[in-house]
């Protein structure tokens, strides 16, 4: 089902209880950060100034009763002004509203290494201001083991360290997604070492009070009981819940069977669906088998508070759909900006 035209700027919306039967589209995490090179949008600024100019702490869901902060997107506004010069008005709107919904910030080593990573987070707390800003955590060991394509991450002796710098500039008022792909694959990826390392990084997120879902894979992927042992030997209970369909494709229905059904073996806790790309045009409701830049996608629902008491805090843009998820199907590196294909997502969806 295509997403229906929206306009969204810095806000979450309320999610009727519709939504939760429709049909949806997961993985290809980026190695990027989802900052587009743009900057927090805030001036020079530490870890005590944004701790001053953040909001309240976050209890309970997360996202109930706040915006979502959105930041700022310039290769995206100059694909639209470009498209707009060309003459496509049609482009240049989709790119403006797709630059003008909130998405996941995403943190890798690479472009963040320790010493850099907290003052960036910190200026992005001072500029969100009042508004929530989501992160995505993206550095463990061996990352991406299974993907090839957003290969990297640390060493298991500077891996905390870096989380630690991330918690403590993000504060009681952010949310983070920890570590797309990490627990899924943690059964080819050395689980012996990484579940261990993941756990003390709960711990840091814990500690200081972030509101963190730990990522848990997707419905095509892993089942769920696999999944919820691994979720409580990481510690889920200590943070808020868990996230599925990061950076992937699967329809809303089978996300939401496993979801609930991954709920129920770990005590009832809480969870997030990333909606960015489930857009299922054919109406089919069928599992997305590629997850690098698979064709005939589209956007998916809009980012949104649900608060129905079934766990779902909200449908959240984790992955930024106008990024690509790797060099295969004609697209660029992991997590660079691919216009023509963001445009056909919009297109797809009836943008």
């Amino acid at each position: 089902m295509p997403l229906p035209p929206v306009r969204l700027r810095r806000r979450l919306l309320m999610v009727t209880c519709v939504v939760l039967f429709c049909a949806a589209p997961l993985l290809g995490c980026s190695d990027d950060t989802g900052s587009d090179d743009g900057g927090s949008g805030a001036t020079d600024s530490g870890t005590s100034d944004a701790a001053a100019r953040s909001g309240a702490p976050l209890e309970g869901n997360p996202w109930t009763g706040e915006e979502q902060y959105v930041l700022p997107s310039p290769r995206l506004d100059a694909a639209a002004q470009q498209a707009s010069a060309d003459g496509d008005a049609q482009a240049s709107d989709i790119l403006r509203r797709i630059a003008a919904v909130p998405s996941g910030i995403w943190l890798t080593p690479e472009r963040y290494p320790s010493g850099q990573v907290g003052p960036f987070v910190a200026s992005v707390v001072a500029a969100a201001g009042n508004e929530v800003p989501l992160f995505v955590v993206y550095g463990v060991p061996d990352r991406d083991c299974t993907g090839a394509q957003s290969t990297g991450g640390l060493t298991d002796d500077t891996y905390l360290p870096w989380v630690s710098e991330i918690a403590g500039a993000a504060g009681d008022h952010s949310v983070v997604v920890l570590e797309p792909d990490a627990l899924a694959s943690a059964g080819s990826c050395g689980g012996d070492q990484r579940l261990p390392l993941l756990g003390e990084a709960v711990g840091v997120l814990a500690d200081d009070g972030v509101a963190t879902y730990i990522d848990a894979g997707h419905s095509s992927w892993i089942d769920s009981a696999t999944i919820a042992q691994r979720l409580a030997e990481v510690g889920v209970e200590r943070v808020r819940g868990f996230a599925t369909n990061v950076a992937n494709y699967q329809p809303m229905s089978a996300e939401l069977d496993y979801a609930r059904a991954v709920a129920s073996q770990v005590g009832g806790t809480h969870f997030v669906i990333d909606t960015g790309r489930d857009g299922d045009p054919d109406g089919a409701g069928d599992p997305v088998t590629e997850w690098c830049n698979p064709s005939g996608q589209s956007l998916g629902r809009a980012p949104g508070v649900v608060d129905d008491q079934t766990g779902l805090d909200a449908l959240l843009w984790v992955k930024p759909p106008a990024e690509s998820d790797g060099t295969c199907n004609g697209g660029p590196a992991a997590g660079e900006v691919w216009v023509a294909r963001a445009v056909e997502l919009g297109r797809s969806a009836g943008w």
